[in-house]
């Protein structure tokens, strides 16, 4: 089974969704797993609730630290935006996903960003 890990700073938008979205795409296929490298305290309320609109509930997920362990354990590392933190390690497929910050948008700007990652990411399911 393949593990992928979605990364961005504070672990409360973008690598959420993101997870998110694969988790349920894959239905147990892949693992998957987020962090970032500045945590947040709580994952974006407005993420929450752009997610609940699908039938996703993120709302009992919590953002978490990035380790060199997790990145390890990662066949495929994706980035969004968290710059040099991520530490890099050979063997493993590193993409960066250029995608706007949710922080401090309302659900009907996050709502375009959602849609996007869930482009990408049923695209990198079709890879896996």
């Amino acid at each position: 089974m393949k593990t992928v890990l979605f990364v961005c700073v504070h672990n409360a938008g973008r690598s959420q969704m993101a997870a998110a979205l694969l988790h349920h795409h894959a239905a147990g296929r892949v693992a998957v797993r987020s962090a970032g490298s500045t945590p947040a305290s709580e994952v974006n309320p407005a993420v929450v609730a752009a997610m609940t609109e699908l039938g996703i509930d993120v709302s009992r997920e919590f953002p978490k630290r990035l380790t060199t362990d997790a990145v390890d354990a990662a066949d495929v590392v994706i980035t969004m935006g968290c710059g040099d933190a991520c530490p890099v390690f050979p063997g493993k497929r590193y993409l960066d996903w250029q995608l706007d910050d949710p922080a401090g948008l309302p659900v009907e700007q996050i709502r375009p960003i959602r849609d996007e990652i869930d482009r990408r990411v049923r695209a990198l399911l079709a890879e896996l």
